[in-house]
């Protein structure tokens, strides 16, 4: 009974630790980022096309082996007939099999399986690349959703600063409407403003819960489960700007973006399929064999034996002077060969067949269905040219957008750092001054309000940057990290 409830504790203390450790979890942005690309339903989708386009691939590739097929059959007839094994019309019921297999291999349709090979290597590195331009939209996302996270938390922070803040001022207030130094209405005052931070740190709370709501579902994570990030230092030297021209990080960009290299890998599928389309009006030769036996239980053999078949008399004709009167003929008896019907195996190896040949098909008129593919062929390749244009274009103008984001960006926070400072400063003269009962509670709460605001809108421009600055780092080939 002991060892029972050592055991129990044992189980229940472990069981504790496991919830713990898993509490206790905090998510890196690497992590986070992994986790999406395995879970991700647009990057499994981006897999499954992949996958598609090498099974076509291969089927392609394939198309070099010759091909073989088999037949077995079994048949009953009744009627006029042809016997299969005789070819001799038969009115009697015949049961017959067989079996057959025939092969073919293209020897040449003006080189259009290989062109179709090389198209399918193309559209299999293009699906690839597609593949990770997914990934990259969804590390994107990630880092977008991660920051908000840690935007909203901060934000909550400086809604709690606030908080305290005010509550040591109204307590602070309390002490001198006690002793006569100050009306009553300044602790009213103070006491509204407490209430009113309180409401903002619930407003902050909620925005928080929101925004790690929105990562878990990004993430395909469960509300209910527990998830928490990991928060890292902002160190501003970390994130220098880049040392680059915008049309230097293009540059850089356009050689190494999946997107980029997906575009150009499908024009090159498409001047492929145009090839493809018109090896359909250039003759093309196959060579073709095929072997065949089969049974039919018509057929049969001396067995070395004879019987005896006796004849009975049988009217021959009449007598030409009474033609009533019938001849017959004399009865006899002969002897005959027996035969027996050959069984399966011995018929299957007696009838056996081959046969051999080539085929050249010569195309003339089939109703402009192959002038039709390559006209639709061309307007393909034309499309993936403007698709390719359009992928440069777009990568240009997000670079460049992002680029003098980033540099507006990190004007912004060192402007905000600044009037944070100055503005910590202006409050710390108010409250002294507040204290002292040498300024109104207006100018204070103007005060405590300008200082509350500067510091939210640093917390907002500093997040800004550090994602503007994400982004020109993503396309400079740079890893997601913070």
């Amino acid at each position: 009974m002991k060892l029972y409830k050592t055991l129990a504790i044992a189980l229940v203390f472990l069981m504790s630790i496991s919830a713990r450790a898993q509490e206790e979890k905090k998510w890196t942005l690497e992590e986070c980022i992994n986790y999406a690309f395995d879970n991700n339903l647009s990057v499994k989708r981006s897999e499954l096309t992949m996958q598609g386009e090498e099974v076509t691939l291969k089927q392609n590739q394939l198309g070099r082996i010759p091909t073989l097929s088999g037949n077995i059959y079994n048949s009953w007839r009744w009627g006029r007939s042809i016997d299969p094994t005789t070819n001799v019309f038969t009115t009697q019921q015949i049961n017959s099999n067989g079996a057959s297999a025939t092969s073919q291999f293209l020897v040449y349709n003006g080189l259009g399986l290989t062109r179709s090979i090389q198209r399918g290597q193309k559209n299999v590195e293009a699906s690839y690349y597609d593949l990770e331009k997914s990934k990259n939209d969804v590390g994107l996302n990630v880092v977008l959703s991660y920051l908000q996270v840690i935007y909203t938390r901060e934000l909550l922070g400086n809604s709690q600063f606030q908080y305290n803040t005010t509550k040591a001022q109204m307590e602070q207030t309390e002490k001198m409407v006690n002793a006569g130094s100050l009306p009553k209405t300044n602790l009213l005052d103070l006491q509204s403003q407490l209430a009113s931070n309180e409401v903002d740190i619930i407003n902050a709370e909620n925005n928080a819960s929101i925004a790690v709501l929105q990562l878990k579902q990004y993430l395909q994570i469960p509300a209910e489960e527990q998830f928490d990030i990991v928060t890292p230092e902002f160190d501003k030297d970390k994130y220098d700007f880049v040392p680059y021209s915008v049309g230097e990080v293009y540059k850089q960009a356009e050689s190494i973006q999946p997107e980029i290299k997906s575009a150009d890998l499908k024009i090159e599928s498409a001047e492929l399929g145009v090839k493809v389309a018109k090896a359909d009006l250039v003759p093309n030769l196959r060579l073709q064999a095929q072997f065949s036996t089969n049974f039919s239980d018509l057929n049969s053999i001396p067995t070395g034996e004879y019987e005896t078949v006796t004849q009975d008399p049988l009217p021959i004709g009449y007598l030409e002077n009474d033609p009533s009167q019938v001849v017959n003929s004399f009865p006899f008896s002969r002897e005959v060969p027996i035969r027996e019907v050959q069984n399966i195996p011995t018929q299957w190896v007696d009838n056996r067949g081959w046969s051999a040949g080539f085929n050249i098909g010569i195309p003339i008129f089939n109703g402009w269905q192959t002038r039709s593919s390559i006209q639709r062929a061309k307007i393909e390749k034309d499309y993936a040219e403007i698709s390719a244009k359009e992928s440069r274009n777009q990568l240009r103008q997000t670079i460049e957008t992002a680029y003098y984001d980033a540099q507006s960006a990190i004007k912004v926070y060192d402007a905000a750092v600044r009037q944070v400072e100055a503005l910590e400063e202006s409050f710390r003269v108010k409250e002294k001054s507040y204290n002292l009962g040498a300024v109104n509670y207006v100018d204070y709460q103007i005060a405590s309000f300008n200082l509350f605001s500067a510091k939210s809108n640093l917390v907002r421009s500093k997040f800004d940057y550090i994602f503007k600055l994400k982004v020109l780092d993503f396309y400079l080939g740079n890893p997601l990290t913070l």
